[in-house]
């Protein structure tokens, strides 16, 4: 056998780099089948995830390692799906209801409708959802007020309650206010993105008062997460994610990274599975979008997954 021959029995084949290649592109981008536009994006037990169909308000359940998605609860016609939220401890799904001015309780074990609550009868625009150990708290991007539903040691659903906020967080001077929320352990505040202010704020739940996180800028702010020190903050129109590090008792930031993939296609909000982000592109303004799809990213570099 001759050398060049030698050589390319040895090589690769690049048959196998590109199965290789397509089945991570297959992970990375995970298709809502059927879906007619998207928003929010949670995470579940293990790899599961939870996606909502913005203009149909269905929910899709998928699994991040394995790359799959399927249309999980066909909810009842004018409905909406902003951001959401999943009770792992207690198989409830918690999903803002956009300008009806409602929240949705999901079973996550049959998919049934637990209840239905009207959070504010005036303006609305209820959009994302933060978890404590005592309930689930709402924003509203048309005016500066949090609502809060408990939830008891059983998994049981109490009596909604309003938060009306004081200082920057309160601000309602743009078209669009009030977006992400989050919830720090550490710090015992909520942390809320201000898409007009491009700005996060941190909220006491207990009072309502608000400050700005100083010494960052995040455009076009959305959905946003926290782990620890670290914030992350999805910006939608700007096709990014951006890792913070937050000093919460001085109420500062300083940027970290900024977390970019070729698959973004305005990401409107993000999970976190481990060392894994996933985000949910909205395609908002995308002419004829076709398909909606989660995108997984690494939570620390700008490598896809």
């Amino acid at each position: 056998m001759g050398f060049i021959a030698l050589v390319a029995l040895l090589a690769p084949a690049p048959v196998a780099t590109a199965d290789r290649q397509q089945d991570e592109d297959r992970r990375s981008v995970i298709v809502l089948p059927g879906a007619k536009g998207a928003e929010g994006i949670t995470a579940g037990e293990g790899s599961t995830f939870y996606a909502g169909d913005l203009v149909t308000g269905d929910i899709f359940r998928g699994d991040i390692r394995k790359g799959t998605a399927k249309k999980f609860i066909d909810v009842p016609n004018g409905r909406m799906a902003v951001g959401m939220k999943a009770d792992t401890r207690n198989d409830l799904l918690f999903v803002a209801g956009g300008p009806a001015g409602t929240a949705y309780v999901y079973d996550t074990d049959d998919g049934k409708t637990v209840k239905t609550y009207q959070l504010t009868t005036k303006e609305a625009f209820i959009n994302d959802v933060a978890l404590t150990d005592h309930g689930a708290w709402f924003t509203n991007s048309r005016r500066g007020e949090l609502y809060f539903i408990p939830v008891d040691d059983d998994g049981d659903l109490g009596t909604v309650r309003t938060l009306a906020l004081k200082g920057p967080a309160a601000d309602t001077s743009k078209q669009f206010n009030l977006n992400g929320i989050a919830y720090s352990r550490d710090a015992r505040r909520l942390v809320v993105a201000h898409s007009g202010n491009q700005a996060l704020y941190t909220v006491s739940p207990r009072t309502g008062a608000s400050a700005e996180i100083k010494g960052v800028k995040v455009p076009n702010v959305d959905g946003v997460l926290v782990k620890g020190d670290t914030v992350w903050a999805v910006q939608n129109m700007s096709n990014q994610i951006s890792r913070l590090r937050v000093n919460f008792h001085e109420s500062t930031a300083k940027l970290r990274e900024v977390i970019t993939s070729p698959h973004f296609n305005i990401p409107t909000t993000a999970a976190l599975f481990d060392d894994t982000l996933a985000a949910v592109n909205a395609k908002f303004g995308v002419p004829n979008a076709k398909t909606f799809e989660v995108v997984t990213v690494d939570a620390h570099t700008s490598a896809t997954k």
